[in-house]
């Protein structure tokens, strides 16, 4: 089990009532690093179905199906606008003149209508259609991991497969040469670590992942490809032309999410399958079984939890809260709500209306969830089709993480070669 100290206990609001305090670290709970989705079930026992913690500089956190739902979908009252349009302008009016650009990752601080106009351009690069035609060299990367580790009889799952996997089909997506993997990952895991205890240094770090992509996308505007980055320079926004700060706005974000999001999900579903030697003989017999089954891990071991600050005082399930407040949506607990899924800590592959909200709902539901969910069903196909039964490791326990996309740092995986 990884290990981390607790953040500092945050004063408790006048307006938060003693009854809806819980004690929950989002990155350093020791439950949630010995098994996240263990702890949050035991938490939708214990804890109100909204409550507020004294952790990671004091929130809210959203438990139920129905409350998540509900708060993704009203960005009026729940707004991804932590610093507003005026307060942006206004702090970069002060910069002096020739100071670099502070990126942003657009649209998903923002708000719509804002918000729509930056998104829609994004929309064709991760559509079904688009992303399918990326499924041969999907399932050929994949074979290939999958088949250089095989002989060995074991591997550590994460630096072997999930991390090359979506990571390598990312950059490819983007353009980014691969031999930078290692140093783009390192930036990413500092950013996404640190975005509760270090919000100041939030613009420093992403100046950092800016600066690591600005060679590239400079040249894609000059020397187009067949990239994302050369197909955004040839977009319009607003009917205006891309500009180097657009596009280092949308670099920033596809950056951070295809970098570390998928890996995550990847961790979680192997370890789920590693654990089940009965699924995996249902769907070594049954492949045609396998989305299914896909789609019930995402479910089961859902792994992120976006962010959101109130703008208006507004009550959700009994909690009243103020504007500045901040809000964590457990999408995780979310999917494990009794009151939306029966029997919801049981993994069913013959669940019915299976409406989870894994990659969010709303304005701001994920960009980039065809992609993963092409990745990891192809995940699921090789690895049933290419090894033989495989198992934990038990001398090598899984390490987790906590913070806002939970997940796996090592997994550690046995077959019989």
């Amino acid at each position: 089990m990884k290990s981390a100290s607790l953040s500092p206990v945050a004063p408790k609001p006048a307006h938060v009532p003693d009854a809806l305090v819980y004690d929950f670290d989002i990155h350093a709970d020791p439950g949630l690093l010995a098994d996240p989705h263990d702890r949050i079930l035991k938490m939708i026992d214990e804890a109100p179905p909204v409550f507020w913690s004294p952790r990671n500089g004091g929130g809210w956190i959203v438990l139920g199906y129905d409350a998540n739902y509900k708060a993704s979908r009203d960005t009026e009252t729940f707004s991804s606008e932590f610093v507003s349009r005026e307060q942006m302008k206004a702090m970069l009016a002060k910069l002096p003149p020739g100071a670099p650009h502070i990126p942003q990752p657009i649209p998903i601080l923002l708000d719509p209508p804002e918000h729509t106009k930056y998104r829609q351009p994004l929309q064709r690069v991760f559509s079904p259609g688009t992303i399918a035609g990326l499924k041969d060299s999907i399932r050929l990367l994949a074979a290939e991991l999958i088949e250089a580790v095989k002989p060995a009889g074991g591997c550590e799952f994460m630096s072997a497969i999930a991390e090359p996997l979506p990571v390598q089909v990312f950059l490819k997506m983007l353009g980014l040469p691969l031999d930078r993997m290692p140093t783009y990952r390192a930036i990413v895991k500092e950013h996404m670590e640190a975005i509760d205890t270090d919000r100041e240094g939030a613009m420093r770090r992403l100046m950092t992942i800016s600066a690591a992509m600005r060679d590239v996308v400079l040249d894609r505007r000059d020397n187009p490809q067949d990239d994302i980055l050369s197909m955004l320079w040839k977009i319009e926004i607003d009917g205006q032309p891309t500009t180097l700060a657009d596009m280092e706005n949308y670099g920033v974000l596809l950056f951070i999410a295809g970098l570390d999001t998928v890996m995550n999900g990847m961790g979680l579903a192997i370890r789920g399958l590693a654990g089940d030697p009965g699924l995996q003989r249902e769907l070594r017999a049954n492949p045609k079984r396998i989305g299914v089954a896909s789609e019930e891990m995402l479910r089961r071991y859902t792994f992120t939890v976006p962010m959101r600050i109130v703008k208006r005082d507004v009550e959700l399930e009994g909690a009243a809260m103020k504007p500045g407040d901040t809000v964590k949506l457990l999408l995780p607990a979310a999917n494990l709500d009794a009151r939306a899924f029966a029997d919801p800590a049981r993994y069913d592959l013959d669940r019915e209306n299976n409406v989870h909200i894994a990659f969010g709902v709303g304005p701001h539901r994920c960009l980039g969830s065809h992609l993963a969910r092409v990745e990891i069903q192809i995940l699921y196909e090789e690895m049933l089709a290419r090894l033989p039964e495989f198992r934990l490791d038990p001398d090598h326990p899984p390490v987790m993480h906590g913070g806002h996309v939970m997940g796996v740092e090592s997994l550690h995986l046995l077959w019989d070669a």
